[in-house]
Order: C-alpha cells, then structure tokens, then sequence
C-alpha cells in the first residue's frame, strides 16, 4: 500500500495490526468455547453410601442442677427429652436438697430424690408426659417417647 503522508500510513498500519490481534484472540476464544461444549462430560461421581444409624440407646438421662428449685422450667436438663419407646430415663440430683419426679396426672412419682440420689424409669408406650417436683411445683419437665 502508497501512503501519501508517512504519520497517517503508520496509524493505519497499528490500527490493522491491533484488529488482527483482536481477531486472533477471539477466534482463540470462540474455538476454546467450541471445545468445551463438544458434549464431553466427565463421568458421574459414585454416590457413597448413607451412613448406618447409631443403635438407639436403652438409656437417657435427666440431671437436676444446683439451685433447681428457682430455675423453673430449667430445672430439669435437659427440660425436654425426647426419646424412643423402651428407652429407660435416670434422674439425678445434684442439688444439695432432695427433689422428685412426678408425671402429671400421677403418671409416676420417684418420691424423695436426696441430694446425689438418682431414679430411674421405663417408658414402654409412646407419648408425651409432662412431670414436675412435687415439692418445688415450678419445676417442669417433658418426656416425648417416639
């Protein structure tokens, strides 16, 4: 190509080299895109298998904190237990006063639990069965059997 003046022939000389550049790099870039959705596609990962379920326990416990008698529905941990039909719970006192566990309704009464003492009961049916300590009555508990 005949340039007239020098300074415009180099302009127009970087300008076709820099939309030569371009063009390469996005054919570059079309071909790689082209590639990459060939339909190719790595293989499924093996499902691992579920994890076996942990035996159900025969036993739950309930402790009965220092101080229970003015912690109200906390004053028995956990204040909720849930748990599965056979399951046998244990209370234990820690307090340094005696406490029992008494379903509502008279479901159960431990009577007098003494300080460090424990009771323990079987909870063969399903249900929910709320209990409390007959001599502190604040003091509130549930134990749902699945």
């Amino acid at each position: 190509m005949n340039c007239a003046a020098p300074p415009a022939c180099t302009f127009f000389h970087l300008e076709a080299l820099m939309l030569s550049s371009r063009l390469v790099l996005v054919s570059a870039i079309a071909l790689l895109v082209t590639a990459c959705g060939s339909g190719y596609s790595a293989p499924s990962p093996t499902p691992t298998p579920s994890p076996t379920p942990v035996p159900v326990e025969s036993g739950s416990s309930i402790s009965i904190p220092t101080g229970a008698s003015t912690l109200g529905n906390r004053a028995f941990n956990p204040a909720n237990l849930d748990i599965a039909v056979g399951t046998t719970v244990t209370w234990t006192n820690t307090d340094s006063i005696a406490h029992t566990s008494t379903g509502d309704g008279n479901a159960w009464d431990s009577g007098s639990i003494a300080a460090r003492g424990q009771f323990s009961r079987l909870f063969g049916t399903t249900g929910t069965f709320p209990y409390h300590c007959a001599i502190h009555p604040g003091m509130v508990g549930t134990v749902t059997v699945h």
